[in-house]
């Protein structure tokens, strides 16, 4: 049970960290530690008796969950809680914690990895007149067109786009432009809600 919690704790601390979601949630995090011990238990009371390993996957079959996870990602960090607390309680430390540890320092890596190369979209509202000289300045941005909606007044693109160094100079450049009613610059996760 000690090996659960210290790989719980670890679970909790590494998903603290390297989440980049809108809202962290205490209570979903304070569930790994939960799960870690609880399938540790589990696995501690089946594997002596081969008839109680049997009722148990036959009273486990009926539960059912209905929570809907929104990040793919934190499917990962429930896998790794069953998986941490089957090793402990089939009595393997070294791997539950070993592999921990390195689970842990690979999504503290590729969650630093996401940081650098979050995107923005830029949002520009502008008139006919400006279109040619909004698409020349764009076009040195290296930018994907998420969408384009066109009025009788004016056209509002959405572009994507990556910021190597943080400068956004470039917003007002094209602020300025002739017939450029509004620009925006939103950072964004990448990800949909649905």
């Amino acid at each position: 049970m000690l090996s659960a919690f210290i790989t719980g704790m670890f679970i909790y601390w590494i998903y603290r960290k390297s989440f980049r979601g809108v809202v962290y949630s205490y209570n979903y995090n304070v569930s790994f530690v939960l799960m870690n011990m609880i399938t540790a238990l589990i696995i501690m009371t089946i594997s002596t008796n081969i008839v109680l390993s049997l009722g148990m996957v036959g009273a486990l079959s009926i539960v059912r969950f209905r929570t809907a996870v929104k990040d793919p990602l934190d499917i990962v960090y429930m896998f790794w809680a069953i998986a941490a607390g089957i090793a402990s309680g089939a009595k393997l430390y070294p791997i539950a914690l070993l592999g921990s540890v390195i689970i842990g320092l690979v999504l503290l890596w590729l969650s630093r990895k996401k940081i650098r190369e979050q995107p923005y979209l830029f949002i520009i509202r502008h008139n006919e007149a400006a279109s040619i000289e909004v698409r020349e300045r764009l076009r040195k941005l290296n930018y994907k067109l998420k969408s384009k909606t066109v009025r009788k007044d004016f056209t509002e693109l959405t572009v994507e786009i990556q910021l190597r160094d943080d400068n956004s100079a470039f917003v007002n450049e094209i602020s300025g432009i002739e017939g450029v009613q509004d620009a925006s610059l939103i950072n964004y996760s990448g990800d949909y809600a649905q």
